[in-house]
């Protein structure tokens, strides 16, 4: 099966490696990967912001980079959810707005893919660990993904994963939020971690990388035995 790759901005800037690591549990999946050199944002930031022309020019380019009928992967349910819930209203008075609407771009998250289109979930990886999961809001409620990470790190040898009951509370991140509402973004975190770690996981895993930075970023800071992980590094531990 041939799939396109979307790498988020952030990822391709300060997690490289996670992207890298996907295309490789894709490849082990049977997958054929290509990466456009050409792609760069789906345009969130600036529509979040409120700068809906330039995340219209965002949008339409990302349609010029992507339009066609092969898969688009990313390993983030945020930038997945913002394309398919938001591109029609964006691209509403455009010229794509006809080809959005008879033909949605097939735009999938790295974990969802991997479960509902090439019905794998267990891709042999290894992870000696404790680890809590965290639903990141962008893939749970834009997306609907909740047992796709979970089938999959349930067929993960070493690891033991631990449900929390917080598990589907935001982290405090959200873009601007994080910015603009400091004091509650990082009470939010900080609770997410404590939590964490006072059910005696060793490892936060997600779906989205923009969680994770914000948790990890409380975790440095204040020093503390936990550290953040994203589900793609997890399952490409044995991938070759």
């Amino acid at each position: 099966m041939h799939v396109n790759l979307f790498i988020p901005c952030f990822v391709d800037q300060l997690y490289p490696q996670t992207a890298f690591n996907m295309i490789k549990v894709l490849k082990k999946a049977g997958c054929t990967v290509h990466y456009n050199t050409e792609q760069t944002c789906c345009g969130q930031p600036a529509y979040n912001a409120g700068y809906w022309d330039e995340c219209r020019s965002v949008a339409e380019k990302f349609v010029r980079d992507f339009g066609g009928n092969e898969y688009i992967v990313a390993p983030s349910g945020s930038c997945t959810g913002f394309v398919r819930n938001y591109y029609g209203k964006v691209l509403e008075n455009d010229g794509h707005k006809n080809e959005m609407h008879h033909q949605q771009l097939p735009v999938y998250e790295f974990t969802e893919f991997l479960t509902a289109v090439l019905n794998v979930e267990d891709i042999g990886a290894t992870f000696k660990a404790s680890a809590v999961y965290h639903d990141a809001c962008g893939a749970l409620r834009e997306c609907g993904i909740k047992d796709a990470p979970r089938k999959l790190l349930q067929h993960v040898k070493g690891l033991q994963l631990i449900e929390a009951p917080d598990c589907e509370v935001c982290c405090g991140f959200g873009g601007t939020f994080a910015v603009k509402f400091e004091p509650i973004s990082i009470a939010m975190g900080e609770q997410k971690v404590l939590n964490a770690i006072e059910m005696g996981a060793e490892y936060i895993i997600s779906t989205d990388l923009s969680c994770l930075l914000h948790l990890d970023g409380y975790i440095r800071k204040h020093k503390l035995a936990l550290k953040t992980i994203h589900i793609a590094d997890v399952l490409s531990a044995t991938c070759q």
